[in-house]
C-alpha cells in the first residue's frame, strides 16, 4: 500500500480535513486527520492495518527483533492497534492518561519483573513528514508534512479561518 493509497483511504471517509485546527498538542494546523472517520468501517481498518502489520513485520525482521505484544495509546489508538494485533497475530493493549501519564489499567499488566522493550512505535500516517523522533524506529504506511504553529504564531491566512477543535482531550462535561 503506497502513502498515496492510505491517503486516499482517508479522502474516501471524509477524514482528510483543510481548515484551522487546534490538535491535541496545542497547536494550530491547516490539516486534521480525523482517522476515527477512517476505523469506523472494519473493511478499511483492516486493509490499512494489514499493510502497516506487514511494514512492521519487516521492520522487526530488519531490526532482528521479536515481538509479543501490541501497545496502543487510549483512546484513539485502541482500534487500529486491536486490528494491527490481529494481523500480527499477537495480543493487544492499551494503555490511558492517568496524571499525564501513560499506565496500563483495567486489568492490563506485564508480567512482574518482566518488564517490556519497545522495539518500534508504528502508525497508519506520520504528520511530522518523516521528522518526528519518538526514540525507537518509526514505521509509518504514509507520510504527511503538515505544519504546526503555536497560537501566537499563527500565518495570517490560518488566522483568518474560524477555529476547529476536533479532538477529545479538552472536552469538559
Amino acid at each position: 500500500m503506497t502513502s498515496d493509497d492510505v491517503l486516499d483511504e482517508f479522502r474516501a471517509a471524509g477524514a482528510l480535513r483543510e481548515g484551522h485546527f487546534v490538535l491535541s498538542s496545542g497547536l494550530h494546523s491547516p490539516v486534521f486527520l480525523q482517522k476515527n472517520l477512517v476505523f469506523m468501517r472494519a473493511e478499511r481498518a483492516e486493509r490499512l492495518c494489514k499493510a502497516l502489520a506487514e511494514k512492521i513485520r519487516a521492520r522487526v525482521a530488519d531490526l532482528g527483533q521479536t515481538l509479543d505484544l501490541v501497545v496502543s495509546p487510549a483512546v484513539g489508538a485502541i482500534i487500529p492497534g486491536y486490528e494491527t494485533g490481529r494481523q500480527l497475530d499477537l495480543p493487544s493493549i492499551f494503555v490511558e492518561r492517568e496524571g499525564g501519564q501513560f499506565k496500563l489499567r483495567r486489568g492490563f499488566h506485564l508480567e512482574p519483573g518482566a518488564g517490556g522493550v519497545v522495539v518500534c512505535a508504528a502508525c497508519i500516517v506520520d504528520r511530522s513528514g518523516g521528522r518526528a523522533d519518538v526514540g525507537v524506529p518509526l514505521v509509518a504506511l504514509a507520510s504527511l508534512d503538515v505544519p504546526a504553529y503555536p497560537a501566537d504564531a499563527l500565518p495570517p491566512e490560518l488566522a483568518a479561518i474560524p477555529i476547529e477543535d476536533p479532538g477529545s482531550r479538552r472536552l469538559k462535561g
